[in-house]
Order: C-alpha cells, then sequence, then structure tokens
C-alpha cells in the first residue's frame, strides 16, 4: 500500500465525523479498538471445536446463540505470540461484511477494556516505515494520553486471511 492509500484509508474510518465510539481490548500488552457499531456481544470463553484443515488464524469455531461461528486469533495476523488464557480473556462477537456478506466472526482478546470516544483530530496513518505490522491491516493509530490506540482494518484482515485460505485449497 502507498502513503497516499493509507491516508485516504485512514480518514475513511471517521466517516466524517470528529468522533468513533469504540471498543477498547487488549492483546499482547497492545491496546486495540474496533467500532462499537459492529459488536454484538462480548462473552467469556466458551467451548472450541477445532476444525481441521485450518488455518490456524481461524482455527476453530464456537456456538453463538445456536450458530456456528469462526473464533479468530488476530494477534496471528499482526505476528504477535499466542498468549495464555487468562480470568480477563474475552470474546468479542463481531458483524462484518465480507464480500458483500453479513458475517459473524468472535474475536479472542485478552482483555476488554471500555466503550469510548476517540477524537479524529488525535488519529494518524500508521507510518510506512518503521512497522513491526501490515500498514493495510491498521486504519489508524489513535494517541489518547501516554499509549497508541491500533484501529485494525478487520475487513482487510479477514479478506486477506480468506485469500490465503482460498490459495491453500487450489
Amino acid at each position: 500500500m502507498i502513503e497516499t492509500d493509507a491516508k485516504s484509508d485512514h480518514r475513511a474510518v471517521w466517516k466524517g465525523a470528529d468522533e468513533l465510539s469504540v471498543l477498547t481490548f487488549s492483546l499482547n500488552g497492545e491496546t486495540f479498538a474496533i467500532e462499537a457499531v459492529v459488536v454484538q456481544e462480548i462473552l467469556d470463553l466458551l467451548p472450541e471445536t477445532s476444525v481441521p484443515g485450518s488455518l490456524p488464524f481461524v482455527g476453530s469455531v464456537i456456538n453463538f446463540r445456536g450458530k456456528v461461528i469462526p473464533l479468530a486469533d488476530i494477534r496471528i495476523a499482526f505476528g504477535m505470540e499466542a498468549a495464555n488464557v487468562t480470568i480477563d480473556s474475552r470474546i468479542v462477537v463481531t458483524e462484518l461484511e465480507l464480500d458483500g456478506e453479513t458475517t459473524l466472526i468472535g474475536i479472542r482478546t485478552d482483555k476488554v477494556h471500555e466503550v469510548t470516544q476517540l477524537s479524529q483530530t488525535a488519529s494518524e496513518p500508521p507510518p510506512v516505515i518503521g512497522m513491526r505490522w501490515r500498514t493495510d491491516y491498521i486504519h489508524a493509530l489513535v494517541k489518547r494520553g501516554g499509549e497508541f490506540i491500533i484501529l485494525p482494518n478487520l475487513q482487510a484482515i479477514f479478506s486477506s486471511q480468506r485469500a490465503v485460505a482460498v490459495r491453500a485449497t487450489a
């Protein structure tokens, strides 16, 4: 992705608003935030069923209100180490539009923090140089207090992982 694409993507996440309502959570000591409107529910950990032959990114499914939904570990997309389950671990059930289809996906987190507002004026596109993660996986970095909150691009992450799965089975 070239820098102009990152900057336009950075503005697109705000959809013309000055603030964005988000749910914040932790993964391996980093604070992430996803739009509150895509969050369906926050769950304690549930029994998981491994899916033979699946990629590690979405290696299992859970039963969510009678529906079988994939359980994703976006740490893998960001190249992070797997984390041990703790008393604070949660599953955030999201509803995303992927390839024109509304899809429920569970996202495993280390800890869910709060629903809060982030300001567009405190946000920046991810730097092109020096990032340890793919810049297309990040909408923006938002400065709050003394830390940065990462707004991941879930559509890019899940679309990319889906493409990897299709290539693996071809």
